[in-house]
Parts: structure tokens; C-alpha cells; sequence
């Protein structure tokens, strides 16, 4: 559903962005349809309308006055076209003049919606943010002025906020050198969430200040990559400015802890505030809350009701402060924590076990120091027997050669006498 909400925001865009320019687009009206033919006015330099079909039936096929064909599939540059299963949206830049024809199974309904001076605003960040923060933002969507309330339009947009780290010279930049943008909100015109009422053009969300602290570029954008430059803005994230600590009961009737505590300069004295739910290994929930306990302070102490029961337990919540200086109101939502109850440990025991564990891995290195003393033995008393039997071999062969080499030679010493002649 949201690739298909993004694909009509790229026709929504450059919607807005041509009408915005041209301001001889007539005011926004419909146009009811005679045997699939509408009219187009020399003067209208966009077009944007709605044609209803039968359900799963095949998108329309509008040929222009000169016989020209668009297909949802084939158009030129200047046309987008966004398609349902019974709906085709299209827009057009500079339609061609002259009497227009939707082919297909176009149903009664069909209408033209002409779009007048669509421009989308949108509220301005603060400067400084905070990471861990969370702020309501609104976006705005209007035609000539009023609000747009096209349910057909505004059902189907879906808008993100996103942050960009700051990179001087951002544009000059390879693609893959450039930093990637990080979503940090959605909203839709539904009545969902923040949203106070659907279909009334104004789009809210609650965007949670999640990034890391730095500079960075704020800017609204489609899911199709197309940039909605209804603001653009750099803004400076900040650490976030108050400390969290919880301190865990050991004791029996004496109460957990949760101590927030704000950064000097930063936060206003006496603004801090807190919102806690604790639960119970039992899904019991308990709402705690407290406020700083003077003007100047700097500090809220929540206790939170302790027990001794074995088992995993939660809490969450909310902080609040105001920011010094601006006195801008701030919400951080906590994350949800966890701890545990578990069993007395007995030191006595522990320490006994222990020790017997020590003694128990002694005894093992010394074994296995015996072991691997008794593996070089062998291994030495192997490297002797086979060095003696090498040398016996050698000393026999050295004296079986010595021997044979005698044996030749007394062999040959008779063949070598001469026989003297005889007087």
C-alpha cells in the first residue's frame, strides 16, 4: 500500500510544483464527462483529473485531439499517471488544446478535477532539537488558498520527513559520497495519531527526534525520491539534556527509584516533570507521576513501589521540561526499561560453592598438568628408543660394509702374483 501511496505522490508533485508557477490555471472544479470526451481550454497549462472505471478493468487509453495515444504504460515526459484497479489519476503539463477521449470501461462517475495554485506548507522546526525528543509537526495542503479536501488525492498521499546529515557542497558531490537521508516520520491526512481530522488537508505527525547529534538538512519528501520543497531547512540536533538513572530496592517496603535530572543552561529550573507506568511480573500497571518540587530546581525523584516477588518487571514513560532560553516545551519518551527480582543469595553458601569450585578446577589443572608431564615422557623415551635403533642400524651397516669391503679384497690378492720363470 505504501509504494502505491508514494508512485501518486510523484504525480501529486509535480502537480503542485507546475501550478504553483503558472497562475492562469482556472479556479479548481469538475467536469462531468459526455461519451468519455472532455475539453481542454488553450489557456490551462496543467491538468490534473480523476477517471473511474469498472473494478480490475484495464487503465484507460486517452488519445489527444491530434489522434495521439497516452497508455499508462507508454506517455511522454509530461504525463504522470497513477493507477488503482477502478482508478486512473493523471496529470498532464501543457495539455494539447482541443477536445480529448477516454477509452475504456469508464463508469458514471467519471469526472475531470482541474487543480488550481496546490502548494503544500509546513511548519518550521525549531532551530536546536534535541536528541530523544519527540515534537507534533503539521503540513498543510491547499488550493488557491483553501484547504484541499479531494479525499481521492489526499487518501493516497503519503509524505515522510526526513534529516540529511550537513555536507558543505552537498550537490557537488558524487551520488555515492553523498550523505543518505534518514526518515524519521511519516504522516498521512487520516485521523490517525496526531491527526486531528481526515480528509481536511492538513497532515500531522509525531516525529521522534532519533538521529544522532550534528548538524543536519530537514526536508519533506515522497517515496518515490522526488523532493516535496515545501521546506527545506537545516537544523542542529543537540544532546539529549537530561540524565536518567534508576536505583533498584534491595529492602523490603523501601521504593525503586527513577531520578531525572536536567543539564544546566540548557533546561529551565522548576519545568521538570515525569510520567512513569510500572509493571508488575503480573501485567499490573501502577501510574506514578512527579514534578520538580521548587522553582529552581533541577531534579524530579519518582519512587516506584518495590517488591520482593521473583520476576521480570518494566517501566516506561514520559519526561517533560522547557527549554531555557526559548521556552519551547519538551517531551522525551523513555524507552522501556527492565529489571529483575531474584532470590536472597546466601554469601556463606556462595563462598562454600565457590571454594569448592576452585578446588575443583585446581585438582583439574593439576591433572592435566600430570597428564601432559607424562605425554612428554613418552614422547621423549619414543625419541630415544627410535634414535638407538637408527644408530644400531647405521653401526651395522657401517660394519657390514667395512667387513665386505675386507672380504673383496683378500678375494683378490692371489690373482695379482706373478709367476716368476723357472731357471
Amino acid at each position: 500500500m505504501l509504494r502505491i501511496g508514494f508512485a501518486l505522490v510523484g504525480l501529486l508533485i509535480s502537480s503542485m510544483c507546475f501550478a504553483a508557477q503558472n497562475t492562469s490555471i482556472t479556479e479548481s472544479s469538475s467536469i462531468s464527462l459526455l461519451d468519455n470526451r472532455f475539453r481542454v481550454d488553450s489557456s490551462i497549462n496543467q491538468i490534473t483529473f480523476v477517471i473511474y472505471r469498472a473494478d480490475k478493468s484495464q487503465p484507460v487509453v486517452l488519445v489527444r485531439p491530434d489522434g495521439h495515444k497516452y497508455y499508462s504504460h507508454r506517455h511522454p515526459d509530461n504525463v504522470r499517471w497513477y493507477q488503482e484497479p477502478s482508478m486512473d489519476i493523471v496529470s498532464i503539463d501543457k495539455p494539447m488544446p482541443g477536445p480529448w477521449q477516454a477509452i475504456g470501461k469508464v463508469t458514471p462517475k467519471n469526472k475531470i478535477t482541474l487543480i488550481s495554485h496546490l502548494k503544500l506548507s509546513a511548519d518550521t522546526l525549531p532551530a536546536r532539537l534535541f536528541q530523544s525528543e519527540e515534537l507534533k509537526f503539521t503540513a498543510r495542503l491547499t488550493s488557491d488558498g483553501k484547504p484541499m479536501v479531494l479525499r481521492d488525492f489526499l487518501d493516497r498521499v503519503k509524505l515522510k520527513v526526513t534529516f540529511t546529515r550537513y555536507v558543505e557542497n552537498e550537490d557537488s558531490l558524487i551520488k555515492e559520497a553523498r550523505p543518505v537521508p534518514i526518515e524519521i516520520g511519516e504522516f498521512a491526512d487520516d485521523g490517525r495519531g496526531l491527526d486531528e481530522k481526515a480528509g481536511d488537508g492538513v497532515f500531522t505527525v509525531k516525529l521522534p527526534i532519533s538521529t544522532q547529534p550534528g548538524k543536519y538538512r530537514v526536508r519533506i519528501t515522497s517515496g518515490n525520491g522526488v523532493f516535496l520543497r515545501a521546506q527545506e531547512q537545516e537544523v542542529l540536533v543537540y544532546p539529549n539534556p537530561i540524565e536518567t538513572s534508576f536505583i533498584q530496592s534491595r529492602q523490603e517496603g523501601k521504593p525503586h527509584q527513577i531520578i531525572f535530572v536536567g543539564e544546566q543552561g540548557m533546561i529551565a529550573p522548576g519545568s521538570l516533570a515525569a510520567h512513569i507506568e510500572h509493571n508488575d511480573n503480573y501485567d499490573v500497571m501502577d501510574v506514578v507521576e512527579a514534578a520538580a518540587a521548587t522553582a529552581e530546581a533541577m531534579k524530579v525523584d519518582v519512587t516506584i513501589p518495590s517488591s520482593m516477588n521473583i520476576g521480570q518487571y518494566s517501566w516506561t514513560g514520559e519526561v517533560y521540561a522547557t527549554e531555557m532560553g526559548s521556552g519551547r516545551e519538551l517531551i522525551f519518551p523513555l524507552s522501556e526499561h527492565t529489571y529483575s527480582v531474584i532470590k536472597d543469595i546466601d554469601l556463606a553458601e556462595t563462598r562454600r560453592l565457590q571454594e569448592l569450585e576452585r578446588l575443583k578446577q585446581a585438582k583439574l589443572l593439576e591433572e592435566k598438568r600430570i597428564e601432559q608431564a607424562r605425554a612428554e615422557q613418552r614422547r621423549n623415551s619414543m625419541i630415544l628408543i627410535v634414535v638407538g635403533n637408527l644408530i644400531v642400524l647405521f653401526l651395522g651397516f657401517v660394519t657390514w660394509f667395512v667387513l665386505r669391503k675386507i672380504k673383496a679384497k683378500k678375494a683378490t690378492i692371489p690373482e695379482m702374483q706373478l709367476e716368476m720363470p723357472k731357471k
